[in-house]
């Protein structure tokens, strides 16, 4: 890929001179911090030089500009986890959806939304955008699907792409187009429904999530029980 879509910066100049660890991340630091306060719009290149304390031809000679830069900082601030794996399918389904919900709720509609209109026209910035945005989090909820078809959990006759395009898909449009991102309850409608079609026995899987459920709180209340009989 092209150093003009290039998420991480040279480690050298053309003149060999190792690049300042210390400056990368003040430029990240200072482009988040403009993307909370101001959005998209308000990213500049002297700005974010300004805030971090250093020059316009230092940003350059990492990123070949704003929209990098930005794809950049994003790449910075998504941390998806890696996807758990408690036996239970609809509990983990459950937390990988939230590991889709998660990361972008760290990032306003608005500035995924216009950094895409500036990634979409440049065929290696979209894709550097689909790479940075969209797929982290998909390759996560994918694992979790996929040891649920092993347990004979969800039938394997299920589309796994298509599925996967079902959750992003409603994640994505209310995290670009809406004023605000997917809620919980909405998250827990949207599986409930996706799983029941998908599912080769979905009341069973209730049981089973209520069951750890139960037995969780159960747990919990026979330690809190035996630690106030210590006390006493």
């Amino acid at each position: 890929m092209s150093d003009a879509v290039s998420l991480v910066p040279a480690a050298k100049g053309a003149g060999g001179r190792p690049r300042s660890q210390q400056i990368d991340d003040a430029l990240v630091a200072a482009t988040l911090e403009i993307l909370d306060e101001e959005g998209y719009p308000g990213v500049s290149l002297e700005a974010v030089a300004k805030r971090a304390g250093t020059t316009r031809p230092a940003i350059y000679r990492r990123w070949s500009g704003r929209t990098a830069l930005v794809l950049a900082a994003v790449a910075a601030r998504l941390d998806i986890p890696s996807p758990p794996d408690t036996g239970c399918t609809l509990c983990d389904i459950d937390e990988s959806f939230n590991i889709f919900l998660g990361s972008y709720r760290t990032i306003s509609p608005e500035v995924l939304s216009a950094l895409y209109a500036d990634c979409a026209p440049d065929p290696e910035l979209r894709a550097q955008y689909l790479a940075t945005i969209i797929e982290p989090a998909r390759t996560a909820v994918g694992h979790t699907l996929d040891r649920a078809v092993d347990r004979g959990d969800l039938r394997e006759t299920i589309d796994r792409d298509l599925l996967l395009d079902f959750v992003g898909s409603l994640i994505h449009y209310r995290a670009m187009f809406s004023p605000e991102h997917l809620g919980d309850a909405e998250a827990e409608h949207a599986i409930e429904m996706l799983l029941q079609g998908a599912a080769g026995d979905y009341p069973a899987l209730v049981a089973h999530s209520e069951a750890l459920e139960h037995e969780a709180l159960s747990g919990t209340a026979t330690r809190h029980h035996h630690h106030h009989k210590a006390q006493q």
